[in-house]
């Protein structure tokens, strides 16, 4: 729709596009550069009655465009090639699915046309691909728009810098575009394509964005070494406007410092359910955020800069730190969410109720930064483990991948519940095939409600909880080990062998069930072969230990930790239901959440959650044949302060690139807090190195 009038020789307009509406030309007294499409028709309705106006034009309302399907701008393109079949990859960084009937794309030289992609939905961490109507240059351009017009992303590249492939590393859906080394990997993620190391451009982030007043882009250099961006430019999302130079909009913005922001006024204006898009001095897209309706007033940031999803923001902070006082927002081209990108936009699903972390301290001193990747999805559905037992949906706890299979993943809800979890499109799920909702499990003889907090494979293949509490008796601990096989039929699931070290720990049996709370709370199972490998000294005989003096032990030992003091405590489960101490190890933390033996690293893992500052000890054996600390992590900066009692670490044989699955739970479900994306998830991806 259009709107002009004449005043004297003064001609002015506006005109509805895909964003709103746009002053054309002339001036109507102090009209903001985009508005309403109610706004602007009350405005041309207005010129009417203004005295000397002469209204030349006012075109009848068009049919409302249709809906944008929910969800949209968590689609992204991931992968493109020029080479071939001109295919494209879309991905979808949400955690629903979303429709994609209708949607059309384009290049740099012909207008939007359908295109047939390979399913008409993509399900949450989901790819769909097709191949272009028209065929894609060396260097061109790739714009994807809903059926009602609205860009949803757009990548640009110059000459041969798709081919084999320009792909997204760091993070499907979101992180830096990068020339694929490999060939294209379409429908599967990139890690495969991606370069072993990112230019130092790639490290550059839209940080900030306000569409409330000045229009102002941030961008943060999360590198090491100053980047340039004098020649860089940006555009919105009106695919009818011209990208415009960084330096043109704000001259001293030509250089970006290491750990660095540089800020500028877009000179092509921002408006609500617009984009911007970051491309270097080759024409090449470095980054991309897109946001909804008010999402980037009063601004629309990074949490944690320049590696966080986009939220909503309580409070500007351009050219500063981000201060991640809002709540959810939007989309954005970094890091993360092989399903849902960390701090990303949306509320939360109701039916399950989180619970907000408790006891938050500092991390012990020498402490180091995560080694792996700095980006973390959520990697399950909201609301995935509601049960009929408990608060709803919470207290997901231990994590404990498969040795025998990878692709397994079991989890311990702590109202005794146990669950057997898959990969199906980028989230770990309850297995259909062995139980949707998780199994209940027991005590010996049947009875009693297990407060499950850890989880081990044995050297058996049987899975060994620890429990701290019986939940129908919760003021009384109850520290024990149980043995379940895997293969039982049936939903509820009675132990093979139950072993109880109640005893061990009177100073938990005072009667307040706050104490009966802070035993076992997780459970790691060590070979033989490792502690003989590397000298472990027996406490109990003072000689190098001997599995052969244990014989009814099976083929390793389990190191339980206790959430009082954050000691391991080290079993030997004997076949007949007796059990042998070994003692206990130090871990130099208050607490232990969850433990667990990685062959990778070859070191006993033992993780604390916000207790300790979100933090996990590697063990090692010392030249004197005692387990000690070697080193401590955090987790990714990115990742919020929560009760994750969960961790684990996939197998070195499912290494890709150097890095492999690193997972989360959390005990809350909290996330960032009530209505953010992350609320009511308890599963979380990252990566570490192999």
């Amino acid at each position: 729709m259009r709107c002009f009038w004449r005043s004297g020789g003064q001609r002015a307009g506006f005109r509805w596009g895909t964003r709103g509406f746009k002053v054309l030309s002339g001036e109507f007294g102090p009209v903001p550069t985009t508005h309403s499409r109610a706004r602007v028709a009350t405005l041309c309705v207005a010129a009417l009655s203004v005295p000397g106006l002469v209204v030349t034009g006012m075109l009848a309302a068009q049919p409302a465009a249709a809906a944008d399907p929910a969800g949209y701008q968590n689609v992204r393109i991931n992968e493109v090639t020029s080479s071939g079949d001109d295919t494209v990859e879309l991905y979808n960084t949400g955690s629903t699915a979303v429709s994609i009937s209708g949607w059309k794309m384009s290049d740099d030289s012909f207008s939007a046309k359908s295109f047939s992609p390979s399913a008409g939905t993509i399900q949450p961490g989901g790819f769909v691909t097709f191949d272009s109507p028209k065929g894609l240059g060396d260097s061109d351009k790739l714009v994807i728009y809903t059926s009602g017009g609205t860009v949803v992303d757009r990548v640009e590249w110059a000459t041969d810098k798709a081919k084999p492939a320009m792909a997204r590393c760091g993070g499907d859906g979101t992180g830096a575009w990068v020339t694929a080394t490999a060939k294209a990997t379409f429908g599967a993620p990139n890690a495969a394509g991606c370069p072993a190391s990112l230019p130092a451009a790639s490290k550059v982030r839209i940080n900030e964005v306000t569409s409330n007043g000045s229009d102002t882009v941030e961008l943060y250099n999360g590198g090491t070494s100053a980047v340039s961006v004098g020649a860089w430019k940006y555009v919105d999302g009106d695919t009818g406007h011209s990208a415009a130079k960084i330096s043109s909009s704000d001259p001293s913005a030509t250089s970006i410092p290491a750990g660095g922001y540089v800020t500028f006024d877009s000179t092509i204006g921002l408006g609500d359910n617009d984009s911007a898009f970051l491309l270097d001095g080759n024409g090449n897209t470095v980054d991309s955020v897109t946001w909804a309706t008010d999402a980037a007033k009063p601004s629309d940031e990074r949490c944690a800069d320049g590696t966080g999803w986009f939220r909503t923001a309580a409070t500007a902070t351009l050219g500063s730190a981000n201060s991640c006082s809002g709540g959810g927002g939007s989309t954005g081209g970094t890091g993360g969410q092989p399903g849902q990108l960390l701090g990303g936009g949306g509320s939360l699903t109701s039916g399950c109720e989180p619970e907000a972390p408790s006891g938050s301290h500092s991390a012990p001193s020498g402490t180091l930064a995560w080694p792996g990747g700095q980006d973390v999805t959520i990697a399950d559905n909201v609301c995935a483990f509601t049960t009929s037992t408990g608060p709803e949906g919470r207290d997901v706890s231990g994590l404990a991948y498969d040795p025998s299979n990878p692709s397994v993943l079991w989890a311990v809800k702590n109202k005794n519940w146990l669950f057997k979890l898959t990969k199906s499109n980028g989230k770990w799920i309850p297995d259909p095939s062995w139980s949707a909702t998780g199994k209940q499990i027991r005590f010996s003889g049947g009875s009693g409600e297990p407060d499950s907090e850890g989880v081990t494979v044995g050297g058996n293949g049987h899975l060994y909880v620890t429990s701290e509490r019986d939940n129908t008796k919760n003021s009384a601990p109850k520290d024990t080990i149980l043995e379940y096989d895997p293969a039982a039929t049936g939903s509820t699931l009675t132990p093979l062998h139950q072993w109880d070290m109640t005893s061990q720990f009177p100073q938990l049996n005072t009667g307040d069930k706050d104490d009966a709370n802070l035993g076992f709370e997780g459970v790691g199972y060590v070979p033989d072969s490792w502690l003989t490998g590397n000298g472990w000294t027996d406490p109990l005989t003072g000689a190098a230990y001997d599995p052969a003096d244990y014989p009814l032990h099976g083929s390793g030992l389990y190191f339980a930790g206790l959430e009082w003091d954050g000691t391991l405590h080290v079993y030997g489960l004997n076949s007949n239901g007796t059990f042998t101490t070994f003692g206990t190890v130090a871990t130099g933390k208050s607490s232990v959440m969850d433990v667990t033996f990685d062959a990778g690293t070859q070191r006993i893992v033992a993780t604390c959650d916000n207790t300790c500052g979100e933090t996990h000890t590697f063990m090692k054996v010392d030249a004197a044949g005692a387990i000690v600390p070697d080193v401590t992590y955090t987790n990714p900066a990115v990742m919020p302060a929560d009760n994750l009692e969960g961790f684990a670490l996939a197998p070195a044989s499912t290494c890709v690139d150097g890095s492999r699955e690193a997972v989360w739970s959390d005990d809350g479900i909290y996330g960032f807090g009530s209505k953010t994306s992350s609320s009511g998830h308890a599963i979380y991806s990252g990566t570490f190195p192999c």
